[in-house]
């Protein structure tokens, strides 16, 4: 009479074990991949005048003036400023290097004026966001060079609304720029990290 083997029953076992591994690891990898392609949308930064697909507008838009304090202590300087046209939106970037987390005070001006100077800011459009970032030094407190970053053109010449952006300084510890339109659009603030921006959005016209 054939014997049957001790070992069958403990090779099924193993093989029934190693089948729901493979399937928990296959549910773990699936379930991580909504949170990478969230983190990947939100840190789409705007290099392009157009947006990858499915990049959609940050916080609850409306034209309200917007404030926040800024995180004490904070030590930031304004590097970069990008403009980006996007489906329904578009998007100004302002980075900074530093420590901290920005401020602002940000509203809609028809004619605004330079801080502390109290002199007219010439733009192109017919109104602008006042932007005044809180938080902010001056570069040779960081030991850096000045980014001189000036007048950032809009999205105007690729029929957006958004002409341009013109940098009008720092003066303590508040950086101002202003955001030329056309008309007033409904907008939002945001920041995010990696590297530290505010990230305004403003709608198109409906």
């Amino acid at each position: 009479m054939p014997k049957t083997s001790s070992l069958a029953p403990v090779l099924a076992a193993l093989t029934l074990g190693a089948v729901a591994l493979a399937a928990c690891s296959s549910v773990s990898e699936n379930a991580a991949a909504p949170t990478s392609t969230f983190a990947a949308t939100l840190s789409g930064d705007v290099n392009q005048t157009s947006a990858p697909a499915g990049i959609t507008p940050l916080g609850e838009t409306n034209m309200e003036r917007k404030t926040e304090r800024p995180q004490a202590p904070s030590k930031l300087v304004v590097t970069d400023v990008r403009v980006g046209k996007h489906d329904g939106f578009e998007r100004v970037v302002f980075e900074f290097t530093g420590d901290g987390s920005p401020g602002w005070f940000i509203d809609y001006d028809d004619k605004p004026t330079q801080q502390g100077s109290g002199n007219p800011i010439t733009y192109k459009g017919s109104t602008a966001l006042n932007v005044n970032i809180d938080g902010t030094v001056y570069p040779f407190e960081m030991d850096m060079p000045d980014p001189h970053i000036g007048t950032t053109e809009g999205t105007s010449e690729s029929g957006g609304f958004i002409t341009q952006v013109v940098s009008s300084g720092t003066f303590e510890g508040r950086s101002q720029f202003v955001v030329g339109m056309n008309q007033r659009h409904p907008y939002s603030v945001q920041v995010l990290r990696g590297p530290t921006r505010l990230v305004i959005d403003v709608l198109a016209a409906t």
